[in-house]
């Protein structure tokens, strides 16, 4: 028969797990930089040659929550990143 401490010890060793790797796992900002780069030159072959990543990585502002980050520029979320993942997201086309 298990205790109810011991059933509530399983869930919070798993989360502790996550928070840690959640924290060491954290994107840097040089990789946030890196995957706007690469996202920008992806989405256009005069953007790719004017080199306008490099541009929009510069500006950028790179934020970290501790177990999560963002980069922005003007205001503007450029990309979110997580557990080593880095998204960058679309442009808003109706502005």
């Amino acid at each position: 028969m298990t205790t109810p401490a011991r059933r509530l010890a399983t869930p919070l060793a798993v989360l502790a797990v996550l928070l840690v790797l959640a924290v060491v796992l954290n994107p840097s900002p040089e990789r946030h930089r890196a995957k706007i780069k690469e996202a920008i030159a992806e989405r256009s072959q005069l953007a790719a040659l004017l080199r306008l990543g490099d541009l929009a990585a510069f500006v950028s502002h790179h934020h970290s929550l501790g177990v999560a980050s963002y980069t922005t520029a003007n205001d503007k979320l450029l990309s979110v990143g997580a557990f080593g993942i880095v998204v960058v997201l679309e442009p808003d086309s109706g502005r």
